[in-house]
């Protein structure tokens, strides 16, 4: 049954302390806190008796031989019982005999592995911070390709109080969690920057900042004021002023001052001489984005600007005779055309070129190589010989040619291609934008006295909204900020935040989410979730952990680029050498040489083209550039993708296991039927069982007390909108007094009414009560069961009165989302709580199902039954616990089994399958078990999870074989292996273009994601629609 948005918890909360509640079941339905977390580590969450575990955060692993190594230590220190080490999450789970090991051993054995450990006090999950802990999100430039990342990755994990640091090339955002009492975030910054790299911060998890823009500053004078007001401004902690971009960071304590009162302080002291706007840390990044691309395109322009004469003077002014005298005119030692090549190709290389020799620096200061090293390699190579040619010719009359142009050529051809690179990769992170521009920029507060009384409107930025605002929306607007309906009714359009297509209607007291368009009427809403606590803001950081994430797969385009450029450069040196030694030994004629020209120089160019035509690039942006784009994808679909493992696991899935209430049907659970065995009245028999039933939050008890409640009073059920707020209020006049309640999952109820027992539950909780069941109770529960509806039995004292049948409809598109599934190979599976009978009548509704079932009436019958087409797999009679095992059982022979749940009641199941997946979840996006998010209660999207996940490991693979066949290819091609036989000779500046050709194909393969449309079912099963 889905929770109202008012239930719901959007904060992402800790997980390992996470307190599950068991309450009554009467079917298949346990219920569990909505965001309490199942931390599934198989035999861990089983530690023997006298046995202790910790969590253990190792910094320093970078692959899978990293953590096989960890493990390895761990499991060969004598009282360690298990260990088992998690790469991406950087953390150990050791259990351990304390009377053996003691903690400070299990750090010293990771230690003396080669890596640095910390034991945690408690296990950290998903979205939560230790204590005391801040998680910092930084833009950092200069990165080029994975060996960069992995160089800045080991910078942040070495610093003292950083506790864990993730780097994403495709986004160039670095995520560091730190110890702001040991290290602040001008450290960090400054450690990067000490790297070579360029960083700055983009946002933090305090609480208490705010970043201002202002305009009106044009003096020191004005920006005396400015800093005059806020260092009397009370609750203002500390403040900085930036000249450059007229920003002011202010650092406040939000106890004392809000950050409207003090926009509003600001704007009062100065008169309205400074106009103020709150800068969002989203768009700060895409102006980042921006400066960068823009700063590219200048390089790029000045190279071109300069090497387009260079290419002149070398191919076409030896065509033009008055031009080609006046450039063969000597002037000192060099002629005038070298003169003017040698001038113009310096400002390239040393001028333009810097960048590339900054980043070479850096990279091979912290023992890494990347593309930089290369380039810069090559260049210099090519410069610094033609620099030497001269000067020998100078000496000794010997004039060799030159290769000014190769250098100056190269450098303009990688800069291009670094500039289409950012255009590329900014459009990788168009979901973001999008998602961003969802929210207004202003919103309309009602101003109002002390008595409530509204007194006037004043328009805000929508960023100073504080939770309990009274906001008006005008038809057309977007709804600023999450809350609910105070006055007014109208239809909103969610579909840009949940994908569901048809408007809502919202009346008073609906909740409405931030984001989203108001189509009609006038709506006055109060409230509730702003900044990060906001839907639209946990979605937001939901793609951008996913986007963070690296996927397994990942792994390897890592070690690749680990060896890339010494491979590189040792085949350079073969190259240059081979050739050199076959042309001193007459293995290849003379008339190969180009004029003046050499062995050595013939030799040498070939090794230039080897270096320079090399990419390690774009085998570094083949999965996070496809990654990005299938996370934003996603969201523009309402499915929400947590990571890039899951998205890589979801590819692979053999199983699906749906759970029935509220998965396979609609989770709205009617009574069908009553049925009273003894001399009582129906009403009172109703009144019996809703007293019950009234202190249990189940669905079916819901639904029962409702149906009684109906029963009593003869009003429709849709006339009361708050039966689950207000039931107790409104029925407690007619319920008898219980005592001695208690709620016994998988069971029922069990409690006391006028001294006597009373017993609300499945066969079993009467069975075990020690009261028989009559053939005609027995007979009457085969023909609910046969029927779907599940069978509730009712005891009072030590005899059975009654039975209540209650039905959930099965979802209209499931059956064919099961047949679905089926032809795109995945077989499927029914997990439930209720009986075989009702099992059996529910899986009839899936078309094609064997007529044979096992015997329910045996003992020994089994629990499990194949069919040909539709649900193929049923599992029944499972209890609220025994779901998880139920999903262990099917991974057994190493398949991948994805779990498909409502959130609510299914963590444990969820988090252990290899693919958790939250259906329905609505505004409830933090659901921490589930690996996919699927915003809308529709089957339907199970089928777009596995396809966007297929599409892009398709798109991921053509990346590999495009990266690592143009390797293969380009660089025998550049060495001249095929020279001898075919005469093709690439030069080097040919060999970097097509380098930094290869990186951008890439990125624009990935981008083809773009186009993603959702698989119609129609064609799934083959279906003709005439």
């Amino acid at each position: 049954m889905a929770p109202s948005q008012r239930d719901l918890q959007l904060t992402q909360v800790a997980g390992a302390g996470g307190r599950v509640v068991p309450l009554e079941d009467s079917g298949d339905l346990e219920d569990v806190r909505l965001l309490d977390s199942y931390e599934d580590g198989d035999n861990f969450n089983r530690i023997e008796e006298g046995m202790r575990r910790v969590q253990v955060s190792v910094s320093g692993m970078t692959c899978a031989a990293c953590s096989n190594s960890v493990e390895a230590a761990l499991k060969s220190v004598n009282g360690v019982l298990r260990a088992s080490v998690a790469l991406l999450q950087n953390k150990a789970d050791v259990v351990f005999d304390p009377g053996l090991v003691k903690d400070e051993d299990i750090k010293n054995a990771i230690e003396d592995a080669g890596f640095e450990a910390e034991i945690l006090s408690e296990p950290t999950t998903f979205g939560t911070k230790p204590h005391g802990t801040l998680l910092g999100q930084f833009t950092i430039g200069g990165m080029t390709c994975a060996a960069c990342v992995n160089s800045v990755e080991g910078i942040l994990r070495t610093l003292p109080g950083v506790r864990k640091a993730v780097v994403a090339l495709a986004t160039s955002l670095g995520e560091v969690e730190y110890d702001p009492a040991v290290i602040s975030k001008d450290e960090i910054i400054n450690a990067i920057e000490d790297a070579g790299f360029e960083a700055s911060l983009v946002q933090s998890s305090e609480q208490d900042k705010i970043i201002l823009g202002v305009a009106g500053i044009h003096s020191a004078i004005d920006e005396q004021l400015l800093e005059g007001m806020l260092s009397q401004f009370k609750g203002v902690k500390n403040f900085r002023f930036d000249t450059t971009s007229r920003q002011v960071e202010i650092l406040f304590d939000p106890e004392v001052v809000n950050s409207r009162s003090l926009v509003d302080g600001i704007a009062e002291g100065c008169g309205g001489k400074f106009k103020l706007n709150v800068l969002s840390p989203y768009a700060r990044m895409t102006s980042k984005d921006v400066e960068e691309a823009a700063n590219m395109f200048r390089l790029f322009r000045s190279s071109l600007f300069l090497s387009i004469p260079v290419f002149l003077i070398r191919v076409i002014c030896p065509h033009i005779p008055r031009v080609y005298s006046l450039l063969l005119w000597r002037c000192g030692p060099f002629q005038m055309g070298d003169w003017l090549k040698w001038v113009l190709v310096s400002l390239v290389q040393f001028v333009v070129g810097k960048r590339f020799y900054i980043a070479a620096a850096r990279a091979l200061r912290n023992g890494s190589t990347n593309m930089d090293v290369l380039v810069a390699l090559g260049t210099s190579a090519s410069y610094f010989y033609s620099v030497c040619a001269l000067l020998y010719g100078a000496a000794t009359g010997f004039w060799s040619p030159t290769y000014f142009e190769t250098s100056a050529m190269l450098i303009t051809f990688v800069l291009l291609g670094k500039y289409l690179e950012c255009l590329a990769k900014g459009k990788t992170s168009d979901a973001i934008k999008k998602l961003v521009e969802l929210s207004p920029a202003t919103a309309v507060l009602l101003v109002k006295d002390k008595g409530g009384k509204c007194t006037g409107e004043r328009e805000i930025d929508a960023l100073l909204i504080q939770p309990g605002d009274s906001l008006k929306v005008l038809p057309g607007a977007k709804i600023p900020a999450d809350g609910v309906v105070v006055w007014g009714s109208s239809y909103v359009d969610e579909s840009m935040v949940t994908g569901e297509s048809v408007p809502i209607l919202k009346e008073v007291n609906s909740p409405v989410i931030g984001g989203t368009i108001n189509s009609h009427g006038a709506l006055h809403i109060q409230a509730s979730k702003v900044g990060s606590d906001a839907v639209l803001s946990q979605i937001i950081c939901l793609v951008e952990t996913a986007q963070m994430s690296k996927a397994p797969i990942q792994k390897f385009a890592d070690f690749v680029a680990s060896i890339f450029v010494p491979t590189v450069v040792v085949m350079a040196l073969l190259t240059l050498l081979g050739w050199y030694i076959a042309g001193a030994l007459g293995a290849y004629p003379e008339q190969w040489l180009p004029a003046n020209g050499n062995y050595f120089v013939f030799a040498l160019m070939f090794s230039i083209s080897v270096v320079v035509i090399a990419c390690p690039c774009a085998l570094g942006l083949a999965t996070p550039t496809a990654v990005m784009v299938a996370t934003g994808v996603g969201a523009n679909n309402g499915v929400l993708i947590k990571g890039g493992d899951a998205l890589e696991r979801a590819q692979k899935i053999q199983y699906v296991i749906f759970d029935k209430t509220g998965t396979l049907t609609q989770g709205k659970a009617t009574v069908t039927t009553t049925k009273v065995f003894v001399e009582m009245d129906r009403g009172e028999f109703l009144r019996l069982v809703a007293s019950a039933e009234a202190s249990s939050e189940h669905p079916l008890a819901k639904a029962i007390v409702e149906y009684a409640r109906h029963f009593h009073f003869f009003d429709e059920p849709s006339a009361t909108k708050d039966v689950e707020d207000n039931s107790k209020d409104s029925i407690s006049g007619w319920l008898f007094d219980v005592s001695e309640f208690s709620a016994l999952p998988g069971r029922g109820v069990h409690c006391f009414i006028n001294g006597n027992q009373v017993l609300v539950g499945n066969r079993k909780l009467i069975t075990e009560s020690g009261i028989a069941i009559s053939t005609k109770v027995e007979d009457f529960l085969v023909d609910l069961e046969e029927s779907a509806n599940t069978g509730i039995l009712v005891a009072y004292g030590d005899s059975l009165i009654g039975v209540l049948g209650v039905a959930d409809p099965i979802k209209r598109e499931a059956a064919v989302v099961v047949e679905g599934l089926a032809k795109m190979g995945v077989r499927t599976v029914m997990v439930t709580g209720d009986n075989w009978r009702t099992a059996r009548a529910v899986a009839k509704e899936f078309w094609l199902i064997p007529n044979s079932y096992p015997d329910v009436r045996s003992e020994e019958r089994k629990d499990v039954y194949t069919g040909q087409v539709g649900i193929q797999d049923v599992r029944a009679e499972v209890l609220p616990a025994g779901k998880a095992d139920v999903v262990r059982s099917f991974q057994k022979d190493g398949s991948i089994v994805a779990m498909v749940g409502d959130g609510i009641n299914d963590s444990p199941a969820l988090a252990a399958a290899d693919v958790g997946m939250a259906i329905g979840a609505g505004t409830d996006i933090a659901i921490e078990a589930a690996d996919y998010v699927l915003m809308r209660n529709n089957l339907e999207d199970v089928i777009t999870a596995i396809d966007i996940s297929r599409k892009t490991f398709s798109r991921i693979r053509l990346n590999y074989i495009f990266a690592m066949g143009y390797n293969v290819v380009a660089i025998p091609i550049a060495a001249g292996v095929f020279f001898p036989s075919l005469g093709i000779k690439l030069p080097p500046w040919a060999a970097g273009a097509c380098m930094a050709l290869s990186s951008v194909s890439v990125v624009c393969s990935s981008l083809l994601l773009r186009r993603y449309k959702k698989p119609r079912l129609t064609t799934i099963l083959e279906i003709t629609v005439e």
